[in-house]
Order: structure tokens, then C-alpha cells, then sequence
């Protein structure tokens, strides 16, 4: 059964589009390819896809440079004088970047202290000018890090001010109230305060006729931090 003729209009499936393109690519390539082998011609294609993709077919023993080469002496069209303009304007700029480069070098050097020489008194002014500029700007930023220093280390003593106050506050309050902190652990001497009376009771198990000193607020106190 004979095929039925296509209508010549873009695809508008992409799928479809792009196998329709990868086939007919191909069958392009190979009509190209049989030109050259039965006709002994040479024959160069170059080819975009809609999303850009390069595929190019060239016939053997030549290459693309000469086949524009032969079409610009054919048809008398200069194909490589908008790339030369173009490399002749990216000189130019790589030229400019180049003495710009140069300039700096040149004032680079004399601020470490070397081709002094070759500045005339204008330039030495001008950098002079710029150095006692730079020396300003790095003491006042050096100002400004010091400030910040000492206002963070202000703040650290007046925390550690604080907290040694607040200590000092809650030892006081212990030391007013003797049943502070005591409690029954059963038997169990491993906090401070268990260390302590344990320690009153054996010396009143040595020394029976000393007493205890009343168990007084300053022997039991229990600090909250160790416990």
C-alpha cells in the first residue's frame, strides 16, 4: 500500500518533531554521502536543531575551511571578514585591558617602595595624598575594632559581676536558714552534704566530750552548684 503524501508544515508534536528530524537527518547524510562516492563531490552540510545541536556531514578528504574557502573564490564573497572584524574589535579591548593592567603595575610598584624614580612630583603628591588616606582609613577602622573589643569584654565582666553577686546573695540566704538543704538521703554520703555530716559524726565518735559546735549554719552549708 502506497503511502499517503505529507503535508509540508511544521510538526507540532516535539517528538514527533524531533524523530522526524533525527530520520530525515539521516536519510540527508546518506543522499550526501552517495553524491560524493558516485560523483566524486564534495559536499559539506552543517545543521541546527531546534534546540541548537550541531551535526554536520563532510565529504572525505576535505574539510569545511575549504570548502568556504573554494565558495568565497566562486562566488566572490568575502564569508570571513565579519570574523575578522570581530577579532580585530576583541584585540583591540584585550589591548586596552592590557595597558589599563599596566597603569596599575606601574602605581602598584612605587607603594611598595621600588621605581619611585619614574614619578614626576605630581604623581609623588597624588600618592602621598592616597597613603596618608589609607593610613586614616585603617586607624579608624583599628579604632572601631578596638572599641568593640572593650565593649564586649565590659559586658563579659558586668555578666560575671553579676552571676558572682547572685552567688554571693544565695550563700548568704543558706547561711541564715541552718535547715537549708538538709535532707534525708538514706545513708547516701556522696553529696557535699552528706560528706559533711558524716564527717561531724565520726568526730563526735572520737572525741565524745567535744560537741558538734551546734551544728552551726557556716558547717552545713550546701552548695547548690557542687551538689
Amino acid at each position: 500500500m502506497a503511502r499517503g503524501k505529507i503535508q509540508i508544515k511544521r510538526i507540532e508534536n516535539q517528538t514527533n518533531r524531533q524523530v522526524t528530524y533525527s530520520k530525515r537527518r539521516n536519510g540527508l547524510f546518506k543522499k550526501a554521502h552517495e553524491l560524493t562516492v558516485l560523483c566524486d563531490a564534495r559536499v559539506s552540510i552543517i545543521m541546527f536543531s531546534s534546540s541548537n545541536k550541531l551535526h554536520e556531514f563532510i565529504s572525505p578528504n576535505t574539510t569545511t575551511k575549504e570548502i568556504i574557502d573554494l565558495y568565497q573564490t566562486v562566488s566572490d564573497v568575502d564569508v570571513w571578514s565579519a570574523h575578522y572584524e570581530r577579532m580585530q574589535e576583541t584585540k583591540r579591548k584585550l589591548l586596552e585591558t592590557n595597558r589599563n593592567l599596566r597603569t596599575q603595575i606601574k602605581y602598584l610598584f612605587p607603594r611598595l617602595g621600588e621605581c619611585l624614580d619614574e614619578l614626576d612630583i605630581q604623581e609623588l603628591r597624588s600618592l602621598e595624598e592616597e597613603m596618608e588616606n589609607t593610613f586614616k582609613l585603617v586607624r579608624e577602622r583599628k579604632f572601631k575594632s578596638l572599641g568593640n573589643q572593650i565593649e564586649t569584654t565590659k559586658k563579659k565582666n558586668k555578666s560575671q559581676q553579676d552571676i558572682q553577686k547572685n552567688l554571693i546573695h544565695e550563700l548568704e540566704l543558706r547561711a541564715e536558714d541552718p535547715h537549708y538543704g538538709l535532707v534525708d538521703n538514706g545513708g547516701d554520703y556522696d553529696s557535699v552534704l552528706g560528706y559533711q555530716l558524716r564527717f561531724h559524726q565520726n568526730h563526735h565518735h572520737h572525741y565524745p566530750n567535744h560537741a558538734l559546735h551546734a551544728a552551726s549554719a557556716s558547717d552545713i552549708i550546701t552548695f547548690h552548684l557542687l551538689e
